[in-house]
């Protein structure tokens, strides 16, 4: 789950705890080209405001009018479709041949025990499955045990939600802030840990969190799930083998150390002498990143962002 749908349910379960009325409307099918995925959440409180996006803005203001208005969705969940005349076309905006299926739901304060719960469970990184039956508006949580693609199929609702993908850096050094600033925008979370208090008072991002401390107990006190990436920074094996002898035997989907192929060659046999297995070792990323020819901290950055992106995909769309 993103960082945007997440800050979408937060914002949903204000409005409800405030005593407001609102809808959750999630895209369940696209058709042809489409803004955003399948589903993408918007959420809309009776007092015109809105949080999320659907289209990008064109299919948001057709849709609000006619909540506000009374003319959708009013007491039930309703299903809506945009896009799928040539008149929606123009006068949407959706890219040519592109529609998309979108499920509104009307929500009441008395949602809100529900909504605090499933944000509850997103942010302890747990899986969560919301159910919806679109004939009652009867909405429920299940427990999952993978991710799985939104289904919706005979009148309900099966939308996954999960943690958000979540990159911890080791080293507060120069690639580590340019890797930060171009992850945020890519929808990771980025924490950054060094041991070396003077670098991590010298941290350019302030609005990042960079902690002084020992790799490997900091990572001990992290939730190394299957949306965690953690890359050692540091050029220092004092410094980087803690925190990757904490790292490999977890469930991340990425480790990663920098390193030219010597550097890596003689941190693996480093690692097999720590008691590191040869099957936990082999997931190493060592040279980190696709091999671009990278040469400059902004461009080590980029071939490590294109590796990420590379190896997330699958797991976004629950192939993996």
């Amino acid at each position: 789950m993103n960082s945007l749908d997440q800050q979408v349910l937060s914002q949903l379960l204000t409005w409800l705890n405030a005593g407001r009325r609102a809808w959750l409307c999630t895209i369940v099918e696209t058709f042809g080209s489409s803004p955003r995925p399948v589903g993408s959440l918007l959420a809309c409180c009776e007092d015109g405001r809105y949080a999320g996006s659907l289209s990008g803005g064109c299919v948001e203001d057709t849709l609000r009018e006619a909540l506000f208005s009374g003319e959708l969705a009013s007491s039930k969940p309703a299903l809506m479709r945009y896009g799928v005349t040539v008149e929606d076309v123009l006068k949407l905006g959706l890219p040519c041949g592109g529609s998309l299926e979108v499920l509104i739901e009307p929500l009441t304060p008395e949602h809100a025990p529900l909504y605090a719960e499933l944000a509850a469970k997103v942010a302890r990184r747990e899986l969560i499955c919301r159910r919806v039956d679109t004939q009652s508006g009867a909405c429920t949580l299940l427990p999952a045990t993978h991710h799985a693609p939104l289904r919706y199929a005979e009148g309900v609702l099966l939308h996954t939600y999960g943690p958000a993908f979540q990159l911890l850096l080791i080293g507060a050094v120069q690639v580590a802030w340019y890797l930060a600033e171009m992850a945020q925008a890519l929808d990771f979370h980025v924490e950054i840990c060094d041991p070396r208090q003077e670098l991590v008072a010298q941290a350019p991002l302030k609005h990042l969190a960079v902690v002084a401390a020992m790799p490997d107990d900091w990572l001990r006190g992290k939730q190394l799930d299957q949306h965690t990436a953690v890359i050692a920074l540091c050029h220092d094996p004092r410094i980087d083998d803690m925190a990757l002898l904490e790292a490999l035997p977890s469930q991340a989907f990425y480790v990663g150390a920098m390193g030219s192929s010597r550097t890596s060659a003689k941190r693996r046999e480093r690692l097999l002498a720590l008691d590191l297995s040869a099957e936990q070792l082999a997931r190493l990323h060592a040279p980190v990143g696709l091999e671009l020819g990278s040469k400059t901290p902004p461009e080590i950055a980029i071939a490590i962002l294109a590796e990420l992106i590379q190896l997330r995909a699958p797991l976004r769309s629950g192939a993996a």
